[in-house]
């Protein structure tokens, strides 16, 4: 199998890079900074990987490369957790999805004409006419990409301390609910093409780094504690988890349309708080003050301070089996 995918120096993008290449697929690696890319994978551990220069909000050549790809897998976009919110920093989140996944599709479908397709096992191959006066008389074929597996947040669904979301509930109306909502809109073009499209809606991901990683260094003080009301909900998943998701989701052509990217036990922060303590061995007992968040992070605030309950119905329904299912045996991986 080879597989195109965009975020793939991040946080889940660099372990679904390690886990195909450890199962002998080839990796287009596509990127805006290809000397980082080329030390995050360098060749002599990386033979399969090959690194593409692209711009995520442009057209060029990077495109013609997932023509010859299996499928893609877009996790780029702006990180919304990092900074205030600007106007100008709501834009380039909203637009490196947007525009970023515009040119994903764009590639995809002009790699998948409105031809006959022929299924081969797992893989379509689209027939290309044969050329009159050619004096070629049998059809050739090339392999097409048959699936889109694309990003998307429980941000979809707004925020609630009450009510509970699963695949099949409505949008909010927030600012982070309505960038998934564009995200995922410009994703489903794809499906005119025939191509399969998958969306995860990815929980708060936990692992060696990302959002535990600015939480852990206050506990190693002993001054660890919720943050905000600590009622707030927090959806989570371990990161060994999401790759788990990607892989069944790239290799089961069954598998179509949105699914949650949570683990089946959401927890409220201040549960979250009180755990990471105990598997820390350390106290939980110093609050951040909502206010000191909002001072710091502005409108971007509602990350932390406000959350939902997302339940993986459709995700369960697959006979998906979560490796870390309960928060505390999760913790108790990455931490020891």
């Amino acid at each position: 199998m080879k597989v195109a995918i965009t975020g793939a120096t991040g946080f889940v993008g660099s372990l679904l890079v390690q886990r195909l290449h450890g199962k002998g697929h080839q990796i287009v690696v596509l990127t805006r900074n290809t000397a980082f890319a080329q030390k995050v994978f360098p060749s002599e551990a990386f033979a399969n990987v090959e690194i593409v220069p692209y711009t995520p909000n442009a057209s060029g050549s990077w495109q013609s490369v997932i023509a010859s790809c299996d499928g893609v897998v877009n996790l780029a976009g702006e990180p919304i957790g990092e900074g205030r919110w600007t106007p100008e920093r709501k834009q380039e989140i909203l637009n490196s999805r947007k525009l970023g996944t515009q040119k994903i599709v764009e590639a995809i479908t002009n790699a998948n004409p409105k031809t006959e397709v022929a299924t081969t096992g797992s893989h379509p191959l689209a027939e290309v006419p044969s050329v009159e006066g050619s004096g070629v008389g049998t059809p050739a074929t090339r392999r097409l990409p048959t699936v889109l597996i694309n990003a998307s947040a429980i941000g979809y669904y707004g925020t609630s301390e009450t009510a509970t979301f699963d695949e099949t509930s409505p949008s909010g109306n927030d600012f982070l609910a309505q960038v998934c909502q564009v995200w995922e809109a410009e994703a489903r073009k794809v499906k005119d093409a025939g191509v399969r499209l998958v969306i995860l809606r990815f929980g708060v991901i936990l692992g060696n780094g990302g959002a535990l990683g600015k939480m852990i260094p206050p506990f190693k003080l002993f001054a660890g504690g919720p943050i905000g009301s600590g009622r707030q909900w927090f959806s989570w998943i371990h990161v060994d988890d999401v790759v788990n998701l990607i892989m069944q989701a790239l290799t089961k052509p069954e598998i179509e349309g949105v699914y949650n990217a949570t683990a089946p036990n959401p927890v409220r922060m201040a549960d979250l708080s009180q755990t990471l303590g105990q598997v820390m061995n350390r106290p939980s007992w110093l609050p951040v003050p909502g206010f000191a968040i909002e001072a710091l992070l502005g409108d971007g605030a509602i990350v932390v301070l406000e959350g939902q309950q997302v339940l993986p119905k459709r995700t369960v329904e697959t006979g998906f089996e979560y490796k870390y299912p309960n928060l505390q045996s999760a913790l108790r991986q990455i931490l020891n």
